[in-house]
C-alpha cells in the first residue's frame, strides 16, 4: 500500500478524510410528517459511518415507526450534555465518563441506551518502537488530545490498571494530531480511538501495535442520554427512541455492507467501497457487541466513576443509579 505522510490534521480530518470540512446540516423547513414528533439529536461528532445504526434505523423506518422524526445535529458532545440537562433537547448522544461529570455538578441527566459495549479508546504506536506491552511505555512520550474528555479518562484508566502514573512517562499534549505524531516519530505512542488513527496509520501502510483500554478496564462507553423530565412526562418516547436505535444496532451487526451501503446516504461523499471507512465500520462493529444490547452494567458505571474519583475530576462518590436506567429497554 502507498505511504504518505499524514498532515497535522484534527481528529474529525483523520478519520472522515474528504468529510473533514464538512458543516452541520441547516434544520429542515417545516413542520414533521403527521404523527412524527421531530427530534434534534446531536451526536458530537460529524457524519460518519459510525453512526451507521441510526442511519440505518432511519432509512428502514424505525424512528418512523416509533413515531419519531430524527434531525441529526453534529455538535459537540458538551452542548448536547448542556442542551439535555437544560431540557431543549430530550436525547444526546455521549459517552458515559460525561453523564459521571454531570451528575456531580447536579445536572440531571440519565444514560438509558449503550451503543458501544466496550470503552473505545486506545493507545498506538508504530511497530518499529517496539511497544509490546504496558510496561514499555515507562520513559516514553506518549501524546494525547489534551488532559480532558474520553481519551483522557481512558489513558488514565489503563495507567492505573496495569500499576504505571504518568510520572512513568513523559505526557504531552498535541491536540487532535495523534496519527501524525506517531508516524512522524514525534511522539513514541499517542492515545485515540480505536476506530481512527490506528485503522487510518494501518490503511496507509504503518504497521501499529495497540492497546485497547476496553480490554483492560470496564467502563461505560457511548451511549444516548435523556433526562429526568423526560422520563417522568413521556417514558413512552424514552422507550419508542431505545427500540429504534436497538432495531438499528441489531440490523447493522447482521448486515454491515447494508449498513455501509445506507451510512452513504447520509455522509457526503462516502463510497460504499471505501476499504478504510468499511474498516472503520467493522470496528465500530466490534464495539457494539455484546449482549442484552443496550443495557450497561452498576459494575462498569462503578469503574467509570472509581477512575474520574482518583483522576480528581469529581469528589463526591454517588449511588451509580443516579446515572443510569435499564428499565426503557425492550
Amino acid at each position: 500500500m502507498r505511504r504518505f505522510t499524514l498532515s497535522l490534521v484534527g481528529l474529525s480530518c483523520a478519520i472522515a478524510l474528504s468529510g473533514c470540512a464538512l458543516p452541520a446540516p441547516p434544520p429542515r423547513a417545516g413542520a414533521p410528517p403527521a404523527g412524527l414528533t421531530r427530534i434534534r439529536l446531536p451526536m458530537s461528532y460529524i457524519p460518519n459511518v459510525q453512526f451507521a445504526p441510526f442511519y440505518v434505523a432511519v432509512e428502514r423506518g424505525y424512528f418512523a415507526e416509533a413515531g419519531i422524526e430524527i434531525e441529526f445535529d453534529y455538535s459537540f458532545e458538551t452542548d448536547g450534555v448542556k442542551l439535555v440537562a437544560a431540557g431543549d433537547l430530550p436525547f444526546a448522544v455521549v459517552s458515559g465518563e460525561q453523564v459521571v461529570l454531570a451528575r456531580a455538578q447536579g445536572l440531571p441527566i440519565k444514560y438509558f441506551v449503550q451503543w458501544y459495549r466496550r470503552f473505545p479508546i486506545a493507545i498506538f504506536s508504530l511497530k518499529e518502537r517496539n511497544i509490546t506491552k504496558p510496561e514499555d511505555l515507562k520513559g516514553k512520550t506518549v501524546g494525547v488530545p489534551g488532559f480532558f474528555g474520553a481519551t483522557y479518562v481512558g489513558w488514565r484508566a489503563f495507567l492505573d490498571a496495569h500499576g504505571l502514573s504518568e510520572g512513568d512517562i513523559n505526557v504531552q499534549e498535541i491536540g487532535f494530531t495523534q496519527a501524525a505524531a506517531v508516524q512522524q516519530g514525534k511522539v513514541d505512542a499517542a492515545v485515540g480511538y480505536i476506530v481512527n488513527e490506528p485503522i487510518v496509520l494501518e490503511a496507509n501502510g504503518f504497521a501499529v501495535n495497540v492497546f485497547r483500554v476496553g480490554d483492560q478496564v470496564d467502563m461505560v462507553a457511548n451511549g444516548l442520554i435523556t433526562n429526568e423530565k423526560t422520563i417522568e412526562e413521556n417514558p413512552a418516547l424514552v422507550r419508542s427512541m431505545a427500540r429504534a436505535v436497538l432495531r438499528g444496532i441489531r440490523d447493522a451487526l447482521a448486515d454491515p455492507d447494508a449498513a455501509m451501503r445506507i451510512s452513504a446516504k447520509f455522509v457526503e461523499g462516502l463510497q460504499p467501497d471505501d476499504p478504510i471507512q468499511k474498516r472503520v465500520l467493522q470496528a465500530t462493529i466490534e464495539l457494539m457487541r455484546g449482549e442484552p444490547l443496550g443495557a450497561s452494567t452498576a459494575a462498569a458505571w462503578e469503574k467509570t466513576q472509581d477512575v474520574l474519583l482518583k483522576m480528581g475530576q469529581v469528589r463526591t462518590k454517588l449511588d451509580v443509579d443516579a446515572y443510569f436506567t435499564n428499565a426503557f429497554l425492550p
